[in-house]
């Protein structure tokens, strides 16, 4: 059973989290603060770690660093109230792997979730098969149909973070900020220019496809 760690101050919001997962199937602990959580995780090694920014003693963003440093694979959701464009790209570059704005849908916490820990599975192998179509993080190779398909090694990064993720549309701004210098001067633009590329050497690919959600991004969808 998965053992999932929500680090909130609001004790009922905490209490409700905690009781939705467990009665999801999930193992659920509650800790009020930073300190408490840091006990916990020395007690208990946990598979995912929802977190406010917000919190008593310690900005959350220190505490997910520290976090980091303490397990480096740990996907960790943040779960707050501060839905401004700078806590989010803040977050993300310092690990975060999702984040969701109070009042949080329990329903939407569960599927967000179930796709982390999927991910964590996937990052734990390093490898990710679609059908006849195959991913090694470890050797930066993809092959389909057991032929090579030739990448760079950022066509090959976000490739990896849209099958990850499969029907979570990532925006183009995202995506440059995981993949791209803090400083670039690159327009987001530019990622649709990857996404020409990789369309293009996947044009054979059956067991997938890259879909543009206009306005907003892109997502991978499996086909069935």
């Amino acid at each position: 059973m998965f053992k999932i760690l929500v680090v909130e101050d609001d004790a009922q919001l905490n209490r409700s989290v905690c009781t939705f997962l467990n009665n999801s199937g999930y193992e659920a602990e509650g800790c009020l603060g930073a300190e408490a959580a840091y006990d916990a995780m020395y007690e208990t090694v946990f598979d995912l770690i929802i977190s406010d920014i917000m919190m008593p003693n310690i900005d959350g963003f220190e505490f997910a660093k520290t976090v980091r440093s303490i397990n480096e694979s740990i996907p960790i959701l943040f779960m707050t109230a501060k839905d401004d464009l700078a806590s989010k790209q803040r977050g993300f570059r310092i690990g975060v792997d999702d984040y969701m704005v109070k009042p949080v849908d329990l329903d939407e916490l569960f599927l967000r979730v179930g796709a982390l820990l999927r991910r964590a599975k996937i990052a734990s192998n390093r490898k990710l098969t679609v059908g006849s179509f195959s991913m090694d993080a470890d050797e930066y190779s993809a092959y389909l149909d057991g032929e090579e398909i030739s990448m760079t090694k950022r066509e090959f990064n976000i490739l990896y973070k849209l099958l990850s993720y499969p029907k979570k549309t990532f925006t183009r701004t995202q995506l440059m900020d995981e993949f791209w210098d803090v400083d670039t001067e690159t327009s987001p633009r530019a990622v649709d220019v990857y996404m020409t590329k990789l369309r293009s050497k996947l044009s054979e690919c059956q067991d997938f496809e890259i879909i543009t959600v206009h306005g907003l991004g892109y997502k991978a969808v499996i086909k069935q």
